[in-house]
């Protein structure tokens, strides 16, 4: 079975994986995302995932045949691209705009797969109603500093999933991997999605 590299080092992309069976090896790519655009906010998160996906191929650290797993969420809102916001003014008004309001979360994945050198990418969107919340509940969140590290300024499995009121979608694309999608390009690759899975006691 090969090992499921992830070039990532979301904490949250990682515990989703383990919940979900697959013990991969955290190489984290280093990629800057602050010096990429593109015009499309899908399209950026799927050119950041294949940018983190690359830059770790030929680490010495990534096993031989290795699949190797890029991955970068956005949130779009009113057709702009919103990624991690990084100060707390920049979260507070991200709040206030996106509260009582919908928006759309993009997360790329980029499959390369070491031993036949095939690529598998897509991008997974899923719709995320925001709660009405109220200026006190937004300074209280910030505070946290939860939301200056994520995408889109919320978490869905923390502090912020009280502040989501429904997804349309597949809820783990909006963690950060899509559990559906990964098993697609998987297979597209050739690969059992249930091979994957760490526990031998699983078929």
């Amino acid at each position: 079975m090969p090992t499921l590299v992830l070039a990532s080092q979301s904490p949250a992309r990682l515990a989703t994986l383990r919940a979900a069976g697959v013990e991969p090896l955290v190489v984290v790519s280093g990629v800057d995302e602050s010096q990429v655009t593109e015009p499309a906010p899908a399209d950026l998160a799927l050119r950041l995932a294949s940018m983190k996906c690359s830059a770790v191929l030929d680490r010495p650290e990534v096993p031989e045949g290795a699949v190797v797993l890029g991955c970068d969420s956005v949130l779009e809102l009113d057709g702009e691209a919103l990624g991690k916001p990084g100060d707390p003014e920049e979260s507070v008004a991200r709040w206030r705009a996106m509260r009582g309001r919908t928006g759309v979360l993009h997360t790329g994945h980029a499959l390369h797969d070491l031993a036949s050198g095939d690529r598998a990418e897509r991008t997974a969107s899923t719709t995320v109603h925001f709660a009405a919340v109220s200026d006190a509940e937004v300074a209280a969140y910030v505070a946290t500093g939860e939301p200056l590290h994520v995408a889109g300024a919320f978490t869905l499995d923390g502090l912020g999933g009280a502040f989501v009121t429904g997804v349309e979608g597949d809820p783990h694309n909006v963690v950060g991997v899509s559990l559906p999608l990964l098993r697609v390009l998987l297979a597209d690759l050739g690969h059992r999605w249930t091979d994957f899975w760490a526990d031998p006691r699983h078929p």
